[in-house]
């Protein structure tokens, strides 16, 4: 029994094709491009700071510290900092795949007057940049008294012009008979949104929530521009404050990097599968 095992084991192990060689070995160097920052950013947080700073710079630290770390702490208010981001990138996620999904299903399945020139002005937010306006949004928000408060950062944000057409463009796909279907029942259009289009839209409405979060959490501009107060600054607002003050302090800005990054790692981790399965049924990976 134990040779015929072996044996079995033995045939059930075939030879690495000179392809599979390739792939693997591609797969291993591109792995170690990505890494080799995120390595480099942890080695140089458990430096001094005069080590951090010597140059040519080296990997491992001759002398292993939690001191960055600890300044960092000391220094700033990083729970703050790390609860307003939490606070303002939820926020924007919600009202984005709440309007997005609205929007998407509304172009796509009806019909109503101005529905093309709505629709054009949609795409048009694809081709302007967040920083031209810059200037008129702060304008309007300092108007509206919204300044140094969360709703000031949130709401500026949640315009989605490119989330609207990924789930415009993932409704348009979904078959009209299984909405006929629930009409003839009974089911009025709210109810087949939310029992029927939303359920098949998981996939996208994840991907959307993760760009939407992960694009929120990385906003440095506007939070910038709208906020004096520290105890309202986002976590790259109120590392970037502690650097300026301090001046360059290499394994503090290391350390801050690592924290701010953190949660954006984690969402990758657990949510690659939906983010991969989200483009895929937008119909956006193949244009």
């Amino acid at each position: 029994m134990t040779t015929a095992a072996t044996t079995v084991r033995t045939k059930s192990r075939k030879p690495w094709t000179p392809s599979q060689i390739v792939l693997t070995i591609t797969g291993v160097a591109v792995s170690a491009v990505f890494l080799a920052p995120i390595a480099a950013a942890l080695l140089t947080s458990l430096k001094s700071e005069a080590e951090a700073a010597e140059i040519p710079p080296h990997w491992l630290p001759k002398l292993w510290t939690g001191q960055a770390w600890k300044a960092l702490y000391e220094t700033g208010n990083i729970t703050d900092w790390f609860v307003n981001s939490l606070v303002v990138s939820v926020c924007v996620t919600s009202i984005v795949l709440t309007v997005s999904a609205l929007a998407g299903y509304g172009f796509a399945r009806t019909e109503f007057r101005g529905k093309n020139v709505l629709l054009g002005l949609v795409m048009a937010g694809l081709m302007i940049s967040p920083a031209v306006l810059g200037v008129p949004l702060f304008t309007t928000v300092q108007q509206m008294g919204m300044v140094d408060t969360y709703w000031g950062m949130i709401l500026p944000q949640c315009a989605p012009a490119a989330m609207v057409y990924i789930l415009y463009k993932f409704f348009q796909g979904i078959p009209r008979e299984l909405e006929e279907a629930a009409f003839i029942d009974g089911a009025g259009r709210w109810r087949v949104f939310f029992t029927i289009v939303v359920p098949l839209a998981r996939p996208s409405l994840a991907a959307v929530g993760i760009f939407t979060f992960i694009a929120s959490w990385n906003n440095f501009l506007w939070p910038y521009m709208v906020t004096n107060n520290p105890d309202l600054m986002t976590m790259p607002n109120g590392i970037a404050t502690v650097m300026n003050s301090y001046g360059i302090q290499w394994a503090q800005l290391m350390a801050g990097g690592l924290m701010a990054g953190l949660p954006l790692i984690i969402v990758f981790v657990f949510f690659q599968r939906q983010i991969v399965a989200g483009v895929a049924h937008t119909g956006l990976a193949g244009q």
